[in-house]
């Protein structure tokens, strides 16, 4: 075994191999770039360098720099993790030629199977089953084109060096044709600084269904059973299992020797996964093999009982398999949910989604023991930072059965308490229980089929939740009212009574268009009578543009609303190891509720045994500064901090709604900025290569009565 690893990667798969190697007795050495200076993987490891700015081009990818460190410590091996140089046979070779032991498959693997067109031709000489395509070198537009009719819409064009859902997208007719195939290149570009592409039939509907193989330098190899990851969006995993639904064991068999083909036929070693497509009968076809450790790993550890970074890592040093095909057996089942900081809202047809950034203001994860693992790099106070991937951690479960596993996701998605940036663990929740999925009818499409049934379910704030927030904080006021040392001073005392006044207390919430009026009288016993009062926000704006008519009495009344009442009670305490958490246990109605509270900026989220409910804190106009946070129909900002990749307008263009007007680049993705009506460009404020942040003002409209006039003025 190696005396010393060098970890060439961040976040929590750097903090996983950081964890095997140092319970192998191997010290570690981690490299960062300048914002990642104080990230978990660089506290862990015994020794850490920096590499470069945030750029991952000038530290993550920076080889030489990487082998520069692995020289100055002493390391005499690397490894790569997934992503960044964990697929490229130029930095395989590179650590070959200075004498470092790359943990990963030989260089010629990586290039083998790292070219999708070169890959499929392997595959199919060595009896694997693949699907119709091409994957030829001519990349003409024209000739493309023609390969894809020929086809047949729709079609998938892929990157020929892609991967994790990069330079992918799929054309459904000859006119989208050539934009898809812009598209898909312009992010190959990006991502692999490759933009040659390959062509193949778009199955329908098809599940995703991957095998997980392991070689040894002697000429074993094994598979370790298959994972399901059909439920993507973006073409990105975000909740994978194993094993894969609805299988049986011929298929498993059959599917398995196949993959075990695949690697052999490359001199395979090390850890890799041959991912197929399946369709509805149940055929299965090659679409690619990932040549490195996979994020979904921890699934396939917990149902095969294994750690497959000590097997890398025994493997990179010479050692056989531990175990035979013969011994390895699969126990019960497991799911992993990728985590991640991500604006998950509600559109027309369905969920969508949008990386987000942030301070982790807060942050509880569940329970961890033998059937709850987490798997992250970030701790309470950390940062998500916007040039990397926003996944916050991978919350792996298991259980004896599939429903049994599916049951624990939810509640530990549940007691996943995360306040700062937006988070997708709502949507995993709704994910888990919908009942297509509880019932394992998984595919590849099945976010966008699933539509509206994905999305949260819009409604006013329950009493029982208006109820929790006003008691919390209710408590809080009284733990703040400054105390004496004489038990007989009224300021002692922290009960609603108030001399010459009514035992009143007041509370006011937001609840969407809607002011939350909370009267609440004390009872005497410590508890509170509440009076619930709900009354639409005031919508009245002065106009210097627009005159604006007088309203009648008869028009200007708002209708009352009804009253609602409940009894509430409670203790507040300050959560164990917390400064930013409060634990709740309140009686609303007789009923007890136990429950964690958190607030921060102008919303209180509460975290009870039903998920997470966010209150908005009313915050009158004047005391927020005036102004509204909503930027302007009229001027269009990226959705974070990102880079300008194109522009496609100018001053004076005439648009129609829904026009591509800027793409920009974040988090490794592509965003589309959408004209949101039709009308006319006042100004284009930025240009391409420019970086912006989530204020910056990319594109501005003409106001419609500026318009107008132009038009009339014609």
């Amino acid at each position: 075994m190696f005396r010393k690893l060098l970890v060439a990667n961040r976040g929590e798969i750097a903090c996983r191999v950081i964890r095997t190697a140092k319970r192998l007795g191997v010290e570690t050495v981690a490299v960062y770039s300048e914002p990642d200076k104080d990230s978990m993987h660089v506290r862990t490891a015994d020794e850490a360098y920096c590499i470069g700015p945030a750029a991952s081009d000038k530290s993550y990818l920076n080889m030489q720099a990487i082998i520069d460190v692995a020289k100055k410590t002493g390391a005499q091996a690397i490894h790569p993790g997934y992503g960044f140089l964990s697929e490229n046979a130029v930095f395989a070779r590179l650590c070959e030629a200075e004498g470092e032991v790359f943990v990963g498959p030989p260089a010629s693997a990586i290039t083998d199977m790292g070219q999708k067109d070169k890959s499929k031709i392997i595959m199919s000489e060595a009896g694997v089953p693949v699907i119709q395509g091409y994957h030829g070198e001519e990349q003409d537009v024209s000739h493309l084109r023609e390969q894809a009719q020929k086809i047949g819409y729709p079609v998938m064009v892929k990157a020929v060096m892609g991967g994790g859902g990069k330079g992918m997208r799929i054309a459904r007719s000859d006119d989208v044709f050539e934009w898809q195939l812009q598209q898909a290149k312009d992010e190959a570009m990006s991502s692999f600084n490759d933009d040659r592409m390959i062509l193949e039939k778009f199955v329908e509907t098809p599940r995703h269904v991957e095998v997980q193989v392991f070689a040894d330098q002697h000429g074993n190899t094994v598979y370790l059973f298959e994972r399901d990851c059909s439920v993507q969006r973006r073409h990105q995993k975000i909740i994978e299992e194993s094993p894969a639904p609805g299988l049986t064991d011929d298929i498993r068999h059959e599917i398995g020797q196949a993959a075990v083909r695949a690697a052999k036929a490359v001199g395979y070693v090390g850890a890799g996964t041959v991912e197929f497509l399946m369709d509805a009968e149940k055929k299965f076809y090659f679409m690619e093999m990932n040549t490195r450790l996979q994020v979904e790993h921890p699934v396939t550890e917990m149902v095969t009982r294994t750690d497959l970074v000590e097997w890398q890592l025994k493997v990179a040093a010479g050692e056989t398999l531990a175990l035979k095909q013969s011994d390895i057996r699969l126990h019960g089942h497991a799911f992993e949910a990728r985590v991640y900081a991500e604006k998950t809202e509600d559109g027309v047809d369905g969920p969508t989604f949008m990386p987000s950034a942030g301070n982790l203001f807060y942050l509880s994860p569940p329970t961890i023991g033998d059937d709850v693992r987490v798997d992250t790099g970030v701790v309470e106070g950390d940062e998500v930072l916007p040039f990397y991937d926003p996944m916050i951690a991978k919350l792996v479960v298991w259980a004896p059965d599939r429903l049994a596993a599916l049951k624990k996701l939810r509640q530990s998605l549940r007691e996943y308490h995360i306040v700062g940036p937006s988070t997708n663990i709502g949507f995993l929740d709704r994910l888990a229980g919908h009942e297509e999925f509880v019932a394992g009818h998984v595919h590849t499409d099945f976010i966008p089929e699933q539509g509206t049934s994905l999305c949260s379910v819009s409604q006013q704030l329950s009493v029982e939740a208006v109820s929790q927030a006003a008691l919390f904080l209710l408590l809080l006021q009284d733990r703040s009212v400054p105390t004496t040392a004489d038990p007989f001073s009224p300021f002692q005392c922290n009960s609603a009574s108030r001399l010459n006044s009514g035992p009143s207390r007041h509370v006011r919430l937001a609840d969407g268009d809607n002011l939350v009026n909370v009267k609440a009288q004390g009872s005497g016993d410590g508890g509170f009578r509440l009076f619930i009062e709900r009354a639409p926000k005031s919508t009245a704006k002065s106009s210097s543009k627009k005159k604006k008519k007088k309203s009648s009495p008869a028009t200007a009344a708002t209708t009352p609303t009804p009253v609602e009442e409940s009894s509430v009670s409670g203790v507040l305490r300050e959560l164990p190891g917390s400064q930013r958490g409060w634990s709740l246990s309140s009686r609303i109605d007789g009923r007890h509720h136990q429950l964690t509270a958190v607030m921060h900026e102008d919303a209180l989220h509460l975290f009870t045994e039903a998920g997470e409910v966010k209150v908005q804190l009313h915050t009158p106009g004047f005391v927020a500064g005036g102004g509204s946070s909503e930027q302007s129909g009229n001027a269009l900002c990226p959705p974070m901090n990102s880079k300008v990749i194109k522009v496609f307008c100018k001053a004076g263009d005439e648009v129609e709604k829904d026009a591509v007007l800027v793409v920009v680049e974040a988090m490794k993705m592509k965003h589309e900025i959408r004209a949101p009506r039709a009308g006319v460009i006042a100004e284009v404020s930025t240009s391409e290569g420019s970086q912006v942040s989530d204020k910056t003002v990319l594109v501005s409209f003409k106001e419609e009565e500026e318009e107008e006039e132009a038009e009339d003025s014609k």
